[in-house]
């Protein structure tokens, strides 16, 4: 997927959209307040394509939303939770969610 970057656009609302502004991004960081942290919790719960799903994890984590840490050393197996940035989304996903009700 090409997006067009807003990295450089001096607006607020520009700089979510170009991290937040899908529909997969706001799902993940949904389920990571809910406790979510492993690829595979995240597949099954939101029945997302793998390949989609690593772009948007590794997208996250990129942009200081997540962090990916191994589950132990040697192993190819992470868990992502939420930065201080990631949590101070908690309002703008309650207010989102208000909002669709």
């Amino acid at each position: 997927m090409t997006r067009t970057s807003l990295k450089n656009v001096n607006c607020s609302l520009a700089q979510f959209a170009e991290i937040m502004g899908d529909k997969w991004s706001l799902l993940i960081v949904r389920d990571a307040f809910i406790g979510v942290k492993t690829f595979s919790e995240f597949q099954k719960r939101l029945q997302i394509a793998k390949n989609v799903l690593t772009e948007r994890l590794n997208h996250l984590v990129e942009n200081g939303v997540l962090t990916k840490e191994p589950t132990r050393p040697g192993v190819e197996r992470f868990v992502y939770e939420l930065t201080p940035m990631g949590r101070a989304l908690f309002p703008v996903g309650s207010a989102i969610m208000h909002w669709g009700d």
